[in-house]
């Protein structure tokens, strides 16, 4: 058994780090570890945030960690060495605007022979900056060793940190907190969609690097071939929304859309996967998703782009299909063909495989395998 802290944001916090870390503390108490989750007084500054909030909805109630104490002001370097003098072990780690506080934590830890692991799920950001590579590196490179989920990912640490790096890479863990699959004919009830037609989904807060915009673009296509097809767009735009809502008007799709524009509480999820035939993730570019493994616990089969850690993750003509990114005219022929050559019983199967391959076990082990080096 180890003693280890989990330094992360978890409820009231939201979003899939937030999910991750609650995640990762759950499956290393399941192990027979004593574990500390550690989170933030202020993950980012107000005027920072690209949202319209960093928090749950009040009425959400707090998932599997509750009580964690909110240490880490990520503006305030004070707080994070009476954080480090706490103790700390595992990082959460996904943008340079944590490299600083988790960088000096790291090393006063290692000052008092204290080891430092890291669980990268981006160690560069999609939209980059000047200092991002001198930032990550200056957290990354003191840490004894680095959980990661896709080659992507463990190449970039690589080049950063150098080729003697420890790492220990997983498949991305299905995430568990959001209950059972739920009846589709209900699902559709609930969020007032047609029983009977072609349902569409994109999931998760809208930036560039995602792509809806090519999705947009596809849908003209889609619609020729099946008239009836919806597409859900749910989430939040952390950029201007305007340049989608004129895609969608300038296209005619005010009735083939339809846009939930908002954070989608824990409650809701298991309703919009389970309207869904198809998740639709047409990434410009990326590492790994935590919406892929929210599809797989769904057994939902998806079409996502030949970008960073997808194809990895969503084996084409298996789990689901794999076109290029960018190429909306491709984009729609897989959806096209997913339903017009009647792929759904298929791939559903295949990501129940996927559901089962991807436990989040193998994230417990990692870090024990990594805990134990010298």
């Amino acid at each position: 058994m180890a003693r280890i802290a989990v330094v992360g944001p978890v409820h009231p916090y939201r979003g899939g780090i937030a999910h991750f870390t609650e995640m990762t503390v759950d499956v290393l108490q399941k192990r027979g570890h004593d574990v500390r989750p550690i989170s933030f007084s202020r993950q980012y500054p107000e005027r920072l945030f690209p949202g319209k909030t960093q928090y749950e909805p009040k009425e959400t109630p707090p998932a599997a960690v509750a009580g964690a104490p909110r240490m880490i002001d990520s503006i305030l370097p004070w707080t994070w060495i009476q954080t480090a003098a706490h103790v700390a072990f595992l990082f959460q780690y996904w943008m340079p605007f944590f490299a600083p506080a988790y960088g000096l934590m790291a090393r006063w830890l290692r000052w008092q022979g204290i080891p430092s692991l890291a669980l990268v799920h981006n160690a560069l950001p999609h939209e980059r900056h000047l200092l991002d590579a001198r930032l990550s590196r200056f957290f990354l490179s003191a840490c004894r060793g680095h959980v990661v989920m896709s080659d992507a990912v463990a190449a970039d640490v690589a080049a950063l940190c150098g080729e003697h790096v420890r790492i220990q890479q997983i498949d991305h863990p299905v995430y568990e907190r959001f209950g059972d699959p739920v009846d589709r004919s209900d699902a559709r009830a609930r969020l007032h969609l047609p029983q009977d037609a072609p349902v569409l989904l994109f999931f998760g807060f809208i930036r560039e690097y995602k792509g809806l915009h090519v999705l947009l673009e596809a849908m003209p296509g889609i619609r020729e071939a099946l008239p009836e097809v919806k597409l859900v767009v749910a989430g939040e735009a952390y950029e201007d929304p305007e340049r989608y809502r004129s895609l969608i008007r300038d296209r005619g799709l005010e009735e083939t859309v339809i846009w939930h524009d908002g954070y989608i509480p824990g409650d809701d999820v298991p309703a919009y996967f389970g309207a869904a035939d198809l998740v639709v993730q047409p990434y410009v570019s990326a590492t790994q998703s935590g919406v892929a493994q929210i599809a797989f616990h769904f057994e939902t089969p998806m079409v996502v782009t030949d970008v960073g850690g997808l194809a990895e993750v969503v084996p084409h003509e298996d789990a689901g299909l794999v076109v290029p990114p960018e190429d909306p005219p491709a984009l729609a022929a897989g959806v096209v063909r997913f339903f017009e050559n009647g792929m759904a019983p298929a791939l559903c199967a295949g990501a129940q495989r996927q559901k089962e391959k991807h436990s989040p076990d193998r994230l417990g082990e990692a870090v024990e395998r990594l805990a134990i080096l010298r």
